[in-house]
């Protein structure tokens, strides 16, 4: 199939720059404006009992979990002055008059203890801003400058969920700005550092550029089917132009040194599509393969970034196997014109990587015993791994809605902004069941972390009744149906807070119900995510075996690989957890330390960094495998892969990882999380895993690499895609590209 693939670009090469002009013009025309048709949502499972809860609520009391806070504070005195009596009782009256916005409450409007401050220099006004997140964004950017003013006796503030995902987003996108303004000139001087030419090295750039914009494009349609989270432009960017880096350097560097071996410039395309091309297809499979897994989480922002992931690959796979050839066919030695270095012809076994290989392989025990230490000892602290949800506290300190929640936390008894709500959506006529009402409701106040429960009875503290019901009670009494409001004494976003859910959810009630709020979020998400973990990690590893096994026609070969990339990934979150739950180095880095990880992101990295492994992975494996069949020496074969792949591999690695360390100056802490995070897992991957660990294990398995049960070997027989090459002597290679 390369083989017809390779002469038919050669062939098409005029028609095929043409379409790809047209492709790339007809993107970015389309797709320019896909930010404009992306949401801001997609944290929550839809179908969890958190989200049906609050449905009930909507749908039987009119009533939403608030998400907006105003904090009023006194310049001095407290808010129990009758000037800011007033000015409260204004502001509450001009929040509810705003267009949008209901359940607007306040201390002043209702005298609740808990939304005054122990102190009484803060009061609390809370509200509801309705509809989707995309609409309660627009809505927040209007109305937050016109509320957050300072006044002559008392200043105000706004904060709650609305405003956090506003700012989040607005940092994000002032974030990646400076990302790519720091990360591309690094990765252009890189890059001509790597290919040795101003031509070569403007070629990965032409590359990432049309998968980028061609994934905008396919991003535009799939928005007007599905919900595709804004999150998701991140990872197209920053793998757009990663694996644009990756593939070019891989077929470059074939083309150039065949055309070393007195090919002419079609000739020199047609093979490296055959060999180069089929290893990059075939690599491009499998990052997508990893990436899709994330589509069986409930999630609609972890599947974005599989929409984004698996488009961005497959047209950086294409791209590279089909336009770039295409394009060195049109080029040929012209290809290193702008040269800054004369070539040399350097022979393997005098290669640094070959060198490495053979130091390796001669004590390939002690050698992997010492790696496989170290990466499990930093991947210890991972077994302490605490998973949260993100918060206020992944903007910085300075942020406004921050210092108001971390106002909240610190100057308030309880945060009565973030509650559980259990909902009865069929307890019957709630007239007829107030003993039943009145008894659950003091139970549910006696559970350890409740600190008050309001109800349509009243008011309850520590098992009995504190306050008898008022006019405004009669919002917890619907049809058929009432409702219960637990203030949590506890972080709703803590261990402690999903404690609570878990003692709720277990109490007995007279009737059905369901628990939402944050800490139910918090609960719900995990069960979400993780009950599905299994499920894709289980994906990923038959799918990377029968890839890796369908290439190389040996099993173990894809078993070592897929324990390899498991312990690197190990040892990675294991700094992560050493760093950012514990808080290691947090001052040097600048975040605020919660003690949890948000639970998203590990998922999303594990998918992301696996794929990225096998693409190395692949690389190494397919020149070993094609020198193995040449020659039959096991040995020599690895030896003879690393040296014509290592330089590659760690050009790769490290442009790679400027694009992600450039993601680690964002100010939003998993966005810098992630940055670090995949930063580890490629360096690492790159040095210990390729230049250590495989060379070691292919020794120490020697013939036995490549060993199939013999039905297996009649099915690599008949479908196999592995390159095949041919015998050969010393082979001189070009400097440059590898």
């Amino acid at each position: 199939m390369f083989h017809r693939l390779g002469h038919f670009v050669v062939r098409r090469r005029i028609y095929i720059l043409i379409a790809t002009a047209l492709f790339f013009m007809a993107s970015g025309a389309i797709g320019g404006g896909v930010a404009e048709r992306l949401s801001n949502g997609g944290f929550e499972d839809p179908n969890s009992e958190a989200v049906r809860a609050e449905e009930a609520l909507e749908e039987n009391f009119g009533v939403s979990t608030p998400n907006v806070v105003l904090l009023v504070s006194a310049r001095q005195g407290t808010v129990d002055e009758p000037a800011l009596e007033r000015a409260g009782t204004e502001l509450t009256r001009s929040l509810a008059t705003e267009e949008g916005v209901t359940q607007v409450l306040s201390y002043w409007s209702t005298g609740i203890p808990a939304f005054k401050s122990e102190n009484g220099d803060h009061a609390l006004i809370v509200a509801r801003i309705e509809g989707d997140e995309d609409v309660v964004r627009d809505r927040i950017e209007e109305l937050s400058p016109t509320y957050s003013q300072a006044h002559p006796g008392y200043t105000v503030a706004v904060g709650g969920f609305a405003e956090i995902f506003r700012q989040v987003g607005e940092t994000i996108e002032k974030d990646l700005v400076k990302a790519e303004s720091i990360a591309f000139p690094i990765t252009m001087v890189l890059l001509i550092l790597v290919f040795g030419s101003l031509i070569a090295a403007g070629l990965p750039l032409l590359i990432g550029g049309i998968a980028i914009v061609g994934s905008f494009l396919i991003l535009s349609v799939i928005a007007e089917l599905t919900q595709v989270s804004i999150f998701a432009l991140n990872l197209v960017t920053a793998m757009g132009l990663g694996l644009a880096i990756d593939y070019s350097l891989f077929i470059v560097s074939r083309f150039r040194e065949e055309m070393g071996k007195g090919l002419n410039q079609h000739e020199a395309a047609v093979r490296t599509v055959e060999t180069a091309g089929r290893t990059v297809a075939f690599s491009g499979i499998t990052v997508a393969l990893s990436l899709s897994a994330l589509l069986v989480f409930p999630l609609s922002f972890l599947r974005s970034f599989a929409y984004a992931g698996v488009a961005v690959v497959i047209l950086a796979s294409v791209a590279s196997t089909v336009f770039l050839p295409a394009f060195l066919a049109v080029l040929g030695p012209r290809v290193d014109k702008l040269s800054w270095r004369r070539k040399k012809a350097v022979a393997p076994e005098e290669g640094f990587w070959h060198r490495a290989a053979m130091t390796v392989m001669k004590r390939p025990l002690p050698i992997a015993t010492i790696v496989i230490a170290f990466l499990l000892f930093l991947g210890i602290p991972f077994l302490d791994v605490r998973f949260g949800l993100p918060d206020d506290r992944v903007l910085p300190a300075t942020a406004s809605s921050h210092e108001v929640m971390q106002t909240i936390r610190d100057d308030f008894q309880v945060d009565a902004t973030n509650n559980v709500s259990v909902v009865a959506p069929e307890a019957g006529d709630p007239k007829d069941r107030l003993a039943d009402i009145e008894d659950y409701a003091e139970q549910l106040s006696g559970i350890d972390g409740v600190f008050a429960v309001q109800s349509g009875t009243g008011s309850y503290i520590d098992g009995r009744k504190a306050v008898e019901p008022t006019s405004e009670s009669r919002v917890y009494f619907g049809e058929d149906a009432t409702w219960f409001t637990v203030v949590p004494a506890v972080d709703p976003n803590s261990p402690a807070g999903e404690r609570l859910v878990a003692d709720v959810r277990d109490l007995s009630s007279p009737f059905e119900v369901l628990v939402g709020g944050p800490s139910a979020d918090l609960v719900d998400s995990k069960e979400g995510l993780f009950g599905r973990m299994p499920v894709a990690a289980l994906l990923i590893g038959i799918t990377t075996f029968v890839l890796l096994f369908l290439m190389f026609g040996g099993i173990l070969v894809p078993i070592k690989a897929i324990i390899l990339n498991l312990l690197s990934l190990t040892a990675t979150f294991g700094a992560l957890v050493w760093v950012f739950q514990q808080g290691n180095m947090s001052d040097l880095l600048n975040f605020t330390v919660t003690g949890t990880i948000d639970a998203t992101q590990p998922i999303l990295m594990f998918c992301i960094a696996f794929g990225l492994s096998m693409d190395y992975e692949v690389f190494l494996l397919s020149r070993i495998k094609e020198e193995y069949d040449a020659t039959g020496d096991n040995t020599a074969s690895v030896a003879w892969g690393l040296e014509h792949t290592g330089r590659i591999v760690t050009a790769a690695a490290a442009t790679l990882s400027v694009v992600f360390i450039a993601f680690a100056t964002s100010q939003v802490t998993f966005i810098k999380l992630v940055g670090i995070g995949m930063t580890l897992a490629v360096v690492m991957d790159a040095t210990l895993i390729r230049a250590a660990l495989v060379p070691a294990f292919m020794r120490l398995a020697g013939r036995a690499n490549w060993w199939a049960p013999q039905w297996m070997r009649r099915l690599h027989d008949r479908f196999g895609i592995s390159e095949s090459g041919e015998p050969r002597a010393a082979v001189i290679t070009e400097g440059g590209a590898g």
